[in-house]
This record gives C-alpha cells, sequence and structure tokens, in this order.
C-alpha cells in the first residue's frame, strides 16, 4: 500500500468529528491489512494506531508485530479475560463505539501475529512461539488451545492448520531435535507429528528419542481427550437378568418408599419398610470383534493417528477383541501393539501406494462371527485400477452381516477428500463414509460395541 492509497483512505477532521469511533476503528483494521500484505511499514497508519491505541489506554506494544501474545499478558495481565471469546459472535449483542474500538486492537493484535509467518527458515523458538499465539486466537474464537489446529475442522482451523505444517516444513527439523533445549520448546501438534513419523527413519540418537517422546506426548494428550469421549458416549442396555448389587448407592428411594406405603402407620407417623428395592446397574454386553484398517498412505496421517488411538481405547474394554492393520502396497498385522498406539505409530511407514484388496486378504479370516463383528476402514478409498476388486470384498463383508463403517480421510489442513466413485457406492450400500469430528466413529463404535 502507497502513500498516497494510504492518504485516499485517511479521513477528513469533518469526519472523525462525526464519528470518531468508527474512523478509529477503520484506522486499526487498515493497519492490519496493510501489515498482512506488505511488510513495509507504513508510517501514516503506524502513527494514527498508536494515537488511538494510547488514547484508549492499551499499551503501545499492542502494536509490536515482534511482541508475542504470551509476553503481553504477562505484562498486562487484565487483558486475558477479555483476550478469552473475544471473536465469539455475541447474541444480538451490542457494543458501544469505544468498546468496538478496543475490540478492534485486541483482534488486530492476535490475527497479525498468528497470520503474518513471514518467510525462510523457522527456528524452534519461532514455532512455539507462533503454536502459543495460536492459541491465543482460538481461545479469542471460544476453543481451547490446539483445538481448531486438530485437523477436523473447516474454515479457521482448516486456515491455522495450513500455517502450523508451513512453519514445521521450513524449520530444519532434524538440527532442533538433536539439541534437547530446542526439542524442549517444541509443542506436539498434529503437524509437527506428521513432519515426526515421515522422518523417522531418518533420525538416530538424541534426535530419534526426542522424536519420539514428541509423539508419545501427543498420543498420551490425544488419548486423554478420546477415552472421555468414549466414556460419555451411549452404553449398552441395562441386563435386567442380573440381580441388582444390594449397596446403598443403588437403592432406589423412590420405588422403596412406593412399596411400602402400606406399611405406613397415621398415628405413629412412620412408614415401616418391609424391603428395599435397587437400582439395576449390569449393562447387557455380548463378546465383539473390531477390526481396524488403516491406509497409512501419506493422506491419511490425521485419522490414521486418531483412530489407532481409539482403537486402543476399545481394546481395553471388557469383551471387546480388537485387531488393527495398516496397509499401503503391502499388508501389516498391527495387533499385537494394539493396546499401545505409540508403538503402532512407529510401525507405520507413510506414503507410497495402496493395494486395498491387500489388506482385505488379511482382514476377512479375522472375521469368525459376521454379526458380532464391526470392520473400520480408514481410507480416501483412492484405489485406481483395484477399486472394484476392492469393493466387492467390502461388499461381501457387509453382506455378510458385518457392521462395516468406511472412515474417509481427514488431511492436517482439515480438508475431507474421498473417492467420489467409492462415496456413491457405499451410500447405495447403506455405509455411508464418515467424515468430519471423530465424535462420530465413537458414537457408532460405542452404540455396536456395548
Amino acid at each position: 500500500m502507497t502513500d498516497h492509497q494510504v492518504n485516499d483512505h485517511q479521513v477528513t477532521d469533518r469526519q472523525v468529528e462525526a464519528h470518531p469511533d468508527d474512523n478509529r476503528r477503520q484506522v486499526l483494521y487498515w493497519r492490519l491489512l496493510a501489515r498482512l500484505f506488505d511488510p513495509e511499514e507504513q508510517a501514516a497508519l503506524e502513527s494514527a494506531s498508536l494515537a488511538v491505541v494510547e488514547d484508549i489506554g492499551l499499551p503501545p506494544a499492542l502494536l509490536d508485530p515482534g511482541a508475542s501474545v504470551d509476553s503481553l499478558v504477562q505484562r498486562h495481565p487484565e487483558l486475558a479475560a477479555e483476550l478469552d471469546g473475544l471473536m465469539v459472535p455475541g447474541a444480538d449483542e451490542e457494543r458501544d463505539g469505544a468498546a468496538e474500538v478496543r475490540r478492534a486492537a485486541l483482534v488486530s493484535k492476535v490475527l497479525l501475529n498468528v497470520h503474518a509467518t513471514g518467510g525462510g527458515a523457522v527456528s524452534a523458538g519461532q514455532l512455539a512461539r507462533w503454536q502459543s499465539d495460536a492459541g491465543w486466537l482460538e481461545r479469542a474464537l471460544g476453543h481451547a488451545p490446539g483445538e481448531l489446529r486438530g485437523g477436523r475442522s473447516p474454515g479457521i482451523g482448516a486456515e491455522l492448520g495450513e500455517l502450523e505444517a508451513d512453519l514445521v516444513r521450513r524449520m530444519h527439523l532434524r538440527e532442533v531435535l538433536a539439541d534437547p533445549k530446542l526439542a524442549a520448546r517444541l509443542t506436539p501438534s498434529m503437524s509437527l507429528i506428521e513432519q515426526l513419523l515421515r522422518d523417522k527413519n531418518n533420525l538416530s540418537g538424541v534426535a530419534l528419542a526426542n522424536a519420539k517422546s514428541l509423539i508419545r506426548r501427543f498420543v498420551d494428550e490425544v488419548a486423554d481427550v478420546l477415552r472421555t469421549q468414549v466414556e460419555k458416549a451411549t452404553v449398552g442396555a441395562i441386563d435386567r437378568s442380573i440381580p441388582p448389587k444390594r449397596v446403598f448407592r443403588n437403592l432406589d428411594l423412590d420405588r422403596t418408599i412406593w412399596k411400602n406405603l402400606t406399611n405406613y402407620s397415621p398415628e405413629e407417623e412412620r412408614l415401616y419398610v418391609d424391603r428395599l428395592y435397587y437400582r439395576h446397574t449390569a449393562r447387557r454386553t455380548t463378546p465383539q470383534r473390531l477390526v481396524v484398517v488403516v491406509d497409512q498412505s501419506g493422506s491419511m496421517v490425521d485419522s490414521m493417528v486418531n483412530c489407532t488411538i481409539l482403537a486402543s481405547i476399545f481394546a481395553g474394554l471388557p469383551k471387546v477383541d480388537v485387531h488393527l492393520i495398516a496397509y499401503d502396497t503391502r499388508a501389516i498385522d498391527l495387533t499385537p501393539w494394539v493396546h499401545e498406539p505409540f508403538e503402532v505409530l512407529l510401525r507405520t511407514q507413510l506414503g507410497g501406494g495402496n493395494d486395498g484388496p491387500v489388506a482385505m486378504a488379511m482382514a476377512r479370516p479375522k472375521i469368525t462371527e459376521p454379526r458380532n463383528t464391526v470392520m473400520v476402514w480408514i481410507s480416501d478409498f483412492y484405489e485406481f485400477s483395484r477399486s472394484q476388486p476392492l469393493f466387492e470384498g467390502i461388499e461381501a463383508v457387509h453382506r455378510s452381516g458385518v457392521k462395516f463403517i468406511p472412515v474417509g480421510s481427514v488431511t492436517s489442513s482439515g480438508r475431507q477428500e474421498v473417492n467420489p466413485w467409492f462415496r456413491e457406492r457405499f451410500k447405495a450400500l447403506g455405509t455411508p463414509v464418515i467424515t468430519g469430528h471423530i465424535d462420530k466413529l465413537v458414537h457408532e463404535l460405542k452404540s455396536f460395541l456395548t
């Protein structure tokens, strides 16, 4: 933006007097756009923005592109509360002009820190700072830090995923991992884990140990979240054939009173209880088998990581027998490590082609009781010349009584992509592809397996 363009957008004294707050807000947003699209500082906009910020009582450091949001909040703790939920649309909320100017200044800071990533090599410190600033943006949007960057959110979530992935690609990751102090500054994220899984065979010694530590931290964090989702999901029906446990926490007080009302003595104003009634808590469960087949081609990282961890959680449930197969042009049975998703991920090999019929040949012998088996197939289903053979195998499995659940690919940028040829056939088969948030898969599995 040239000085001439800036002058074109400057307002007259008469306009400022008529709409001072509107024009202050406009100055801040014009500065934001200028900074995003042109690294050169526009003196007129900078001085005008500084005057606005000082006039509304905000610290001048708010305009310093080199200052992280963390450092700003450390010096001015009162801003933390303002930033939380700052960009969540209010339900017909009306702010006065001064409040809107203050909001514009804070929004501009968060957006500029996240979106102005520059070019060239990225250090571990720069990535850590960006991740922290992105966390503040997520908080401003009403989410927990890291929630939108999980790769399953459209819009701003996809954009954040792309920005983080670009920063990771520009970082000399091997050199960072070789230095324990630098590696300690990295925060595990899906973009970083994807790069580590791709590069793990080229790492050794300290670098490999640090990479494994980051992968394990990420796996543990995701597992905690998914475990909570599984626990909250619908469980099996109450089994009334099993007598209830006669313990105090199961006492059905309302039923006990109702059933003993005939024993009430009006003279004594006392209820005599002949029998206590207890709630049934045992749930009906049938031994079930879960067969998870994972396409480990390069586009499948997010789905592979999440579903591998989810398989390990279901493997820990009573009466659920879980089998795990990963494939590209070959298939490998990872069932011995299904309880340890960290070990599974270390044994995967991202990239290359894929041959679904090879994986199906390994998976079908695991189906012994079709009606008690669910098969989850995680892929973008781009099989090319192998499409028809794979679909025929899937169709045969489905018609045998197996509950077949196709799960589409979700990249770290948040885009969902599934072969349209397969999508239409799955829909006609009555087994539509699950894409988006993993909550959908959790619900499907929990309702079937318990």
